[in-house]
Parts: C-alpha cells; structure tokens; sequence
C-alpha cells in the first residue's frame, strides 16, 4: 500500500492510497477518525455502476462512522471505474446505463463475472493492508455495497470469512454460480429494495434476499426508484454496524 495524500477536516482523516493487485493499479481511500491509534472495526464500502471511491454518499458514511463511532472506512475504485478509466470512458458509460446500455446478453454476462472476480481480489488485497495499518489493525469488519456494490459484494462475501456483517440490496440473480454465492453467505445482512427500481426490479431483489442463507437478515423496502434509498436509512446502518462490530475500544 502506497498513500499518495492525506487530510484531515473536521476530526477525520482521509488517504488516499494505491495498491498492485495483479499487476493493476488500484486506487483507494481510508477514512479514520483523526489522530487514531490501535484497532478499531472498519467498514468496506463499495460503489455503484458509472460511480467511485469518494462518491458523495460514501464520503459522508465514512465521516460519520469516523465521527460517531471512530470507526474506518475503505473504498476503492472498482475495475473499470474512477482513476482507472478516462473521463470520456467513465461519461460514455454514464450515457450507456441513462439509455438502458446494450441489455443483458450472454458476453455482458461474462464480462461482469470477470469484472466481479477481479474485484473480489482486489478487496481481499485491500483489507489485508489495511489491517497491517496501526489505526485500522484486525478489528471487525463490515462491508457496505448496493447495486454493482451488491454484485461485486456476493463473491466477496462468499469467499470472506473476515467480514462479519454485511447491508447489500438493489441487485437481483444474474447467473446461477451468483446464486450459488449468495447461498454460502451465513453473516447478519441488512438488504435494500427499491420497490419501485427500474434497474433491479423487486422480484428480483426479493428473489435473491430469498437466496441468502443468513439466519439473521432483514430486508428494508422503500418506494421510489434505484437512487431513491431515503437518507434515513444511514441511521439503520450505522446501528446494525454498531449492534454487530461493536464499539471502538482506541
């Protein structure tokens, strides 16, 4: 892990970071309540379709959990996203997914599930330097993610015995091995449907909620569209976070 800038405002420190995973270049940021020391419970976030690491969403949950909690927080760019595409390519798939893209065809599909394998790496890769940093170290973990969050988020989960409790949502069954990953997570899971999302249609989020073998989960319906998640909802987050990482003892 290389940091390549650091600020602080307002009691939380932000750095920004790269990692070589695989021999690509992947940008991050953690996000740490400001003079830190010793172990603490972080929380991986991971962004939306066409968005990034410091999305404006992101960047107030992480002050938050560093402001109310003293927890961290990580993200990174996903494959294909922020720093690692050029502002033209990053416009065009914005334009791409406002039309509705080129639909759902047997190489998108293939696309995605290399694109969601390289980002199960690159997240593993990115806790394990984290937790070798001296204000994060091996507390609990977390992970956050809706919508390409929850598509890269299954595997991950699936694979990540080190995270303990998980919100995902806004996402459907796209292939069966997907299925068959979301059957393997077993974490406390706080799900959110959209019951009006144009993107992921509820029967689709309801039948991957139904896929999830989590013993404790609970699914978080609100109307409206796909970007339509109410802001109260951070609130519900933050004390799931809390209710299943625990508080920060440094």
């Amino acid at each position: 892990m290389q940091f390549i800038s650091e600020v602080s405002e307002m009691g939380v420190t932000e750095r920004g970071f790269v990692l070589q995973v695989n021999g690509e270049r992947v940008p991050g940021i953690v996000w740490a309540p400001e003079g830190a020391k010793g172990p603490r419970p972080v929380v991986l976030m991971g962004h939306g379709g066409t968005q990034h690491k410091r999305t404006e969403g992101i960047l107030a949950r992480a002050r938050a959990m560093a402001r109310h909690y003293a927890y961290a927080t990580v993200a990174i760019d996903a494959p294909g996203h922020g720093d690692r595409v050029t502002p033209e390519q990053a416009a065009a798939a914005r334009q791409a997914r406002a039309g509705g893209g080129a639909g759902m065809t047997a190489e998108r599909f293939s696309e995605m599930a290399a694109r969601n394998a390289k980002a199960v790496a690159e997240w593993k890769a990115a806790l394990d330097a984290v937790e070798g940093l001296d204000f994060v170290g091996k507390g609990p973990v977390g992970y956050w993610g809706v919508s390409m969050g929850t598509a890269m988020g299954v595997p991950f989960l699936a694979e990540e015995p080190r995270v303990q409790a998980a919100v995902l949502g806004l996402a459907g069954i796209h292939t069966e091995e997907f299925a068959a990953a979301a059957r393997r997570i077993t974490i406390p899971l706080m799900f959110m449907c959209q019951w009006n999302d144009e993107i992921a249609p509820r029967e689709a989020s309801l039948a991957l909620y139904d896929e999830i073998a989590s013993k404790e989960k609970s699914m978080h319906a609100n109307p409206g569209g796909h970007m339509g998640i109410p802001p109260f909802e951070r609130e519900q987050w933050e004390q799931f976070y809390l209710r299943h990482l625990g508080p920060a003892t440094a």
